[in-house]
């Protein structure tokens, strides 16, 4: 048996997991295999990190203009070892708007 102390950080997290269901089971509304992609904490940070590291390394470039072009170059190199998006072939059904549901699309919607 649990003491009134103890019940209510339980009940708490129980009433944000009610409020905020949809939210989290939004992942689901996509196919299965964006999932991977979908897990990432921050896509456009982890695009970033080779640039950040870099940048952190030289302590700077000098001058706005030689950061830019340095960042510039880091991002292009950077883009040829990018990964394709697994299932990109169904990201012509998820732009229309089709539903999925446990990761699989719809009939009714295709």
């Amino acid at each position: 048996m649990l003491t009134k102390s103890e019940e209510e950080p339980i009940l708490d997290a129980h009433f944000h997991l009610l409020k905020d269901r949809d939210e989290l089971m939004a992942f689901y509304d996509f196919p299965a295999e964006h999932w991977v992609h979908l897990r990432t904490g921050n896509p456009i940070e982890s695009s970033f990190s080779k640039i950040r590291l870099r940048h952190r390394k030289t302590k700077g470039s000098g001058s706005r203009r030689t950061s830019l072009a340095m960042m510039f170059k880091l991002a292009e190199n950077a883009s040829k070892t990018c990964k394709r998006l697994k299932g990109f072939d169904k990201l012509e059904f998820v732009v229309k708007g089709d539903i999925f549901k446990d990761g699989e699309l719809q009939q009714d919607a295709a």
